[in-house]
């Protein structure tokens, strides 16, 4: 949340102002750097391990959000206003999901 809550700030400000493109990029740039540069630093800094069991609610979100951002980008590859409140609603409860999940 710490470095997508910025980008999506930044996605958001440039889907209104009509670049759409740019905030679409924006976001898959920021998810790619984040895997990519950030897990490979941590794994560099210290070993971690994360089981699949424990990452179940992460991987289903990620399953979820992807189908669903494919269906809403068919057709004239536009997300519409009602789509991407859905997508933020769900992304916003899978942060839920993943907290409520940690905690037990």
């Amino acid at each position: 949340m710490g470095t997508s809550l910025p980008e999506l700030a930044t996605s958001l400000v440039a889907a209104r102002r009509g670049h759409s493109e740019i905030a679409v990029g924006n976001i898959i740039g920021s998810n790619i750097f984040n895997v990519l540069l950030i897990l490979g630093a941590s794994g560099i800094a210290g070993p971690f391990e994360i089981s699949l069991y424990d990452a179940r609610v992460e991987i289903a979100g990620l399953l979820i959000m992807t189908i669903l951002g494919a269906f809403f980008l068919r057709g004239d590859r536009k997300i519409s206003r009602v789509e991407g409140t859905i997508l933020l609603i769900l992304y916003v409860l899978i942060l839920g999901a993943v907290a409520v999940v940690s905690r037990s």
